[in-house]
């Protein structure tokens, strides 16, 4: 799942110290574990092409080389991804995908052909499961891991730095291209860029060594290197979701689908707030491509924000088609109640269905602590003394992060230039600055990083949506077509 930018860094405890050490310590083991199982494998069958490889002082530099580039693992996560690495479970993933590449890239480099191993592998999966950053650095780990693999198990080369430079640049140029595909046939086809690398590596050989009786199969290896890596990529993916509970690009593109569960109940059940949630949801996702967070996130989140109101949706104004209002017969506190109860069901139905905890947050955040002016405003008309806004007031917490606050701003927005009169932009934008200006005097941004310069950009994003979508047209003349034949 892609971090979003303006978490805070969370507090640690003993218990996550020792489970990641636990970790660490456990997998660098088992990569340990995988270098003696290379060694043997490759000399029972004969595949080094120099030894003896497996000696005392050999094993011991590879351990020691081993324990610091693991090392290395852990300050660079610690310094830069403190929040990712506080849950062990994101460093076993990392290690497991680490693992994964090493057993293919061997199964393959030592049975098939070197030049097809599946190098890129790795960043494509720690891409999709976490954010390009880290999906570069795993990269580079990995390729330092086989390069140490090759050079002290047995060379598939006649040197070792052809997998230095092809892993790299293959897993580089795979986070690159494959970060915005949106499908995968788009992966499949972006994978010829990916083998490029191998390719050219194949090339270089020839012009140096000249040709050899296995050239084209080196050829034809290396450019089936970048699909082989996708196809693997592919088939393990869902397994990686489902297991560590991590959400790719494709992933939210499915629960966006509209026959996806919740969202074929809002269009069946509550068709008035499906509708809002697909405006809110070409504003959030404006916004977030705006300011450089999510926008796929953002839509998402968009889709499902008001989903809690499938438990009661006839006491939401934009489904209620025939007129009547059940508020009508209902205290203005009991009603208040059960307007702000939207959030938290919303939360509670998201995590029934086993989504994505982020689009759970949002639910529950996207009102914040603001107060329910309609049924506040009303409860002080029918009472004399003093009414307690408190009670009036949605539960919270705030927003915690700019995707929940780019949700409120693209929700009040949404609402209030439905309700306006005059839909012209001066007047949708001084709605719009309202609505923020409102809500950063009531404190719900304090809990998130977002900044005055990316206020602005939402404010001016929001406008241009919302005069996009509330565009004036022209007013058709009444003319009578009977006795017309246009035939």
């Amino acid at each position: 799942m892609r971090k979003t930018k303006s978490q805070k860094v969370l507090a640690w405890s003993t218990k996550d110290i020792i489970l990641n050490v636990l970790v660490y310590l456990i997998n660098t083991a088992a990569i340990i574990g995988l270098y003696y199982l290379t060694v043997r494998i490759n000399a029972n069958e004969g595949l080094a092409k120099e030894g003896p490889f497996f000696t005392t002082t050999k094993f011991l530099h590879f351990i020691l080389l081993m324990v610091i580039t693991i090392s290395v693992m852990a300050m660079y996560l610690a310094f830069e991804e403190k929040d990712f690495l506080k849950r062990a479970v994101n460093s076993q993933m990392l290690f497991l995908i680490i693992e994964i590449g090493i057993l293919a890239c061997g199964a393959v480099g030592a049975y098939v052909n070197p030049y097809l191993r599946p190098l890129a592998l790795v960043a494509l999966l720690t891409l999709f499961v976490t954010n390009r950053r880290t999906a570069i650095f795993t990269n580079v780990l990995f390729c330092v891991i086989t390069f140490l693999f090759d050079f002290f198990g047995g060379n598939m080369f006649s040197d070792s730095y052809p997998v230095l430079i092809m892993g790299f640049s293959s897993g580089i140029i795979a986070t690159l291209v494959m970060d915005k595909a949106s499908s995968r046939l788009r992966l499949l086809m972006r994978s010829l860029l990916v083998s490029l690398p191998s390719l050219l590596c194949v090339g270089m050989d020839i012009i140096e060594n000249g040709a050899r009786t296995t050239v084209v199969a080196d050829l034809v290896s290396a450019g089936l290197s970048g699909a082989l890596a996708v196809a693997i990529f592919m088939i393990l993916l869902p397994i990686f979701e489902a297991s560590f509970k991590k959400v790719s690009s494709f992933k939210y593109s499915e629960l966006t689908d509209h026959k996806s569960k919740l969202i074929k109940k809002l269009i069946q059940q509550a068709p008035g707030t499906f509708n809002h949630s697909i405006v809110v949801c070409n504003i959030a996702e404006a916004c977030a491509s705006a300011i450089d967070e999510d926008a796929l996130l953002a839509r998402t989140c968009a889709y499902y924000h008001d989903v809690g109101k499938l438990r009661r949706p006839e006491f939401f104004k934009e489904n209620q088609a025939d007129g009547v209002n059940p508020h009508d017969d209902l205290t203005p506190e009991l009603s208040a109640n059960i307007i702000k109860a939207h959030a938290l069901d919303g939360y509670n139905l998201i995590i029934k269905n086993r989504l994505p905890q982020e689009i759970a947050d949002v639910c529950l955040q996207h009102h914040g602590t603001l107060p329910i002016i309609y049924f506040y405003d009303k409860a002080k008309k029918f009472t004399d003394g003093e009414v307690d806004v408190m009670q009036y007031c949605y539960p919270g917490p705030k927003p915690k992060t700019k995707i929940a606050a780019i949700i409120m701003i693209a929700d009040g927005c949404e609402a209030a230039a439905r309700s306006l009169q005059d839909r012209s932009r001066a007047n949708v934008k001084k709605v719009v600055r309202k609505i923020v200006n409102d809500r950063m005097e009531l404190g719900q941004f304090d809990d998130c990083e977002i900044t005055l310069k990316e206020l602005n950009i939402i404010i001016h994003t929001v406008v241009n949506n919302l005069t996009g979508i509330y565009h004036s047209r022209i007013e058709y003349p009444k003319v009578n077509l009977d006795g017309i034949d246009i035939n």
